[in-house]
């Protein structure tokens, strides 16, 4: 791994699954880039991960559903949420004309 980059070089879009790939792992933190084509989290499927989640998305569109949240989080280039440690949450959608490239910063993730 280089320290530099570019976030959007070599997007593949795969329309069978999300692809992660880590930019960043040191102990406690593990950054990636997550390249999503029209995928969501299976029906009832929740997310609940030891290690909190900032989440910032890049391009494309996406929707999440937060435990606890009244209502499902749109998410546009630009917005970001913060996903503290064990706050279930599952990716209702994300936009399937158009490729979703998301930013995700893992705290106190295991390397």
């Amino acid at each position: 791994m280089t320290g530099t980059g570019n976030i959007f070089s070599g997007v593949m879009p795969n329309r069978s699954m999300e692809v992660f790939t880590t930019l960043l792992a040191q102990p406690g933190l593990r950054v990636e880039r997550i390249v999503s084509a029209g995928q969501a989290s299976p029906p009832g499927e929740w997310l609940d991960q030891p290690e909190g989640e900032w989440v910032l998305l890049l391009d494309g569109s996406a929707t999440l559903e937060i435990e606890g949240e009244e209502g499902p989080t749109c998410m546009a280039p630009g917005d970001y949420v913060w996903l503290p440690p064990r706050r279930k949450h599952r990716v209702a959608s994300t936009d399937a004309t158009r490729t979703t490239i998301w930013l995700a910063v893992h705290v106190g993730a295991e390397v």
